[in-house]
């Protein structure tokens, strides 16, 4: 009986150093191994694969207005509707707070990338019950591609987020595809946001 107890609790600490606490999807750590081991199956095959960095518009003003406890809750139900747009084969996980970030296996071109992207904007539009009300909440989302975009796990999250804050500064609830070109506008975001 204590050795069950015990092979329990181990897998219980596994999991947890794996997933996010609140929504159960994994978390960073995973989703960076995950995406290590497909940039290694694409290498192989010639597929290409998309990274997708999405954060929530305006989640603030509902933690704010309606407390975190809310406001989590809101996050697993987000979580779960975001399930919906995932296959079998792709990886959902949370950041923290409000983003989340997803890895979409064997794709063959960037509009593959934004068809999924779509079909997670559309889903989103939609209203979620909470508490005897209905929120309305949009994502932005941005996306880099393998190998177009970046190599490696951190060039390729790093360059979805860099598409992400454009998608934000275009005005949110949209899909943005990581260019070049907007590199040149990260340095200026970085020196406006230190002299703030």
């Amino acid at each position: 009986r204590d050795l069950t107890v015990r092979k329990r609790a181990e897998a219980r600490v596994a999991h947890l150093a794996f997933h996010d606490a609140l929504t159960q999807l994994p978390n960073r750590l995973l989703f960076n191994d995950r995406l290590a081991v497909a940039i290694t199956q694409a290498q192989r095959t010639g597929m290409a694969l998309a990274t997708l960095y999405l954060d929530l518009d305006r989640f603030k003003v509902i933690n704010d207005s309606l407390g975190h406890s809310a406001g989590d809750r809101l996050l697993c139900k987000v979580a779960e509707r975001l399930r919906t747009c995932v296959r079998e084969t792709d990886t959902l996980a949370r950041l923290g707070g409000d983003e989340f970030i997803m890895l979409v296996q064997s794709i063959s071109s960037e509009a593959d990338a934004l068809r999924v992207a779509r079909k997670i904007l559309a889903a989103m539009r939609e209203p979620f019950p909470l508490d005897g009300r209905e929120l309305f909440v949009t994502t932005s989302i941005g996306v880099s591609i393998y190998p177009a975009d970046g190599e490696d796990a951190e060039t390729l999250i790093h360059n979805a987020d860099t598409a992400l804050y454009r998608a934000k500064e275009l005005g949110s609830d949209n899909a943005q595809l990581y260019t070049p070109a907007m590199n040149t506008k990260a340095p200026r975001r970085t020196r406006a946001c230190v002299s703030v």
